[in-house]
């Protein structure tokens, strides 16, 4: 199908998630060329019968997996030009005086080093190869300001925007575009079980993200900014 990213190549981590689901469909719908990414290629098999594209496991928290990836997408399409970024994760409940540093550790390693590496390694990629690439990643409104409960994966997202943000002030006169997005609570099924009595009519649905996203890849002329989605609050 053409489109404005026909044949360009588009590398989705977290593709078989409620989000990483939705961007896939977005950009197969523009033509795109998809390297899907999860921890194991059999996550992938309902997303790939329904958009086909080039099963991916890695890890995008270890550098060395994340090159083993790159050296594959690489050898199957020749280049990066889209990284979509979905990986994350929440985990909080107790106050920072009563908790140990597993959940500390844990939303650091998830939601910040996830972006330093993958993000890192994809871009390095694209200044290697003089890509005039796009990177778009997702924090959280928690990155704007700490919240009772919550202060790792507030300070996790908090580190992730600052990332991006330098990532573009290094990348934009390589003409690589670095931006963010930041829902507020994503409707998916996980969150409405865990939050039953929410209205969930106020919730970012993951293809109004998905539409985002490829905004942002889209649009040479952004580059160092994050996109608020916080739905109908």
């Amino acid at each position: 199908m053409a489109g404005i990213f026909n044949g360009k190549v588009v590398l989705i981590t977290g593709a078989a998630g409620n989000l990483g689901r939705a961007v896939a469909r977005r950009f197969a719908a523009e033509g795109a060329r998809l390297a899907l990414v999860e921890r194991g290629e059999d996550h992938l098999a309902e997303i790939l019968q329904e958009v086909g594209g080039l099963p991916l496991a890695a890890d995008v928290t270890d550098p060395a997996s994340v090159d083993a990836l790159v050296t594959k997408i690489e050898a199957e399409y020749g280049q990066i030009n889209v990284l979509a970024h979905t990986v994350g994760g929440f985990a909080a409940g107790q106050p920072v005086h009563e908790a140990d540093l597993d959940v500390w550790d844990k939303m650091l390693n998830l939601n910040a080093r996830s972006v330093y590496v993958m993000c890192g390694r994809v871009a390095k990629h694209m200044v290697e190869r003089q890509v005039a690439g796009s990177i778009v990643a997702i924090v959280a409104r928690n990155a704007y300001k700490g919240a009772a409960k919550s202060a790792a994966y507030s300070a996790s997202k908090a580190a992730a925007q600052r990332v991006l943000e330098s990532m573009a002030a290094e990348l934009g006169p390589l003409n690589i575009t670095v931006n963010a997005i930041a829902p507020s609570t994503i409707d998916t099924p996980a969150n409405r079980a865990a939050m039953p009595n929410a209205d969930f009519s106020k919730w970012v649905h993951p293809a109004e993200i998905a539409d985002a996203i490829a905004f942002l890849a889209a649009n040479r002329a952004i580059n160092g900014h994050t996109l608020d989605l916080f739905g109908r609050v």
